[in-house]
């Protein structure tokens, strides 16, 4: 499994002529936790946003991403039925998560998805609070199905088990 949060900050290489086409800034994931795309870091205050396609990223590495060339970025139009992971109107990174009974989990702080460049979301990372996550660890909880993004909340069936992690390892 890959961190979002990882992908973060990597070069945006286009494999044509080996140009920085950008710096990856954030993840757009849909509603039924499909990652949709990769926002890239703007060079101008004024700029309009620019992003990759999900299905345009040759690869992800640990030092790079990878696209075919310059014409697959293109401008990122903010849409309602998609959020961004860290940045934007409306962000999910923050978001409690909640449980059909009212019972809080935590609140999101990153998600994963597959190594093979699976779109669909496996977990999210959650905290507890910096009190919590440096006593305790954060959490991980698996994916569901059943799991809806809200305005103020992610709602989780009650069936989802919360597993117990350590910041410093690798969940996975």
């Amino acid at each position: 499994m890959r961190r979002a949060q990882d992908i973060m900050g990597l070069p945006v290489i286009e494999i044509e002529a080996g140009k920085q086409v950008g710096t990856a800034k954030d993840f757009v994931i849909d509603r039924d936790w499909n990652i949709q795309g990769v926002l890239l870091d703007s060079k101008h205050w004024f700029a309009s946003p620019r992003y990759i396609a999900w299905d345009d990223i040759v690869s992800i590495g640990t030092d790079a991403v990878t696209v075919k060339d310059e014409q697959v970025v293109r401008d990122y139009d903010d849409k309602a039925d998609t959020v961004c992971l860290l940045d934007g109107s409306f962000k999910l990174k923050g978001l409690p998560v909640i449980t059909v009974n009212g019972d809080h989990l935590g609140m999101v702080e990153d998600v994963y998805f597959g190594e093979q460049m699976d779109k669909k979301i496996v977990g999210y990372e959650l905290s507890g609070g910096l009190i919590s996550d440096l006593k305790e660890g954060r959490k991980w909880l698996p994916s569901s199905e059943a799991a809806k993004i809200g305005e103020d909340a992610v709602i989780v069936p009650v069936s989802c088990i919360v597993q117990e992690t350590s910041s410093f390892q690798e969940i996975g």
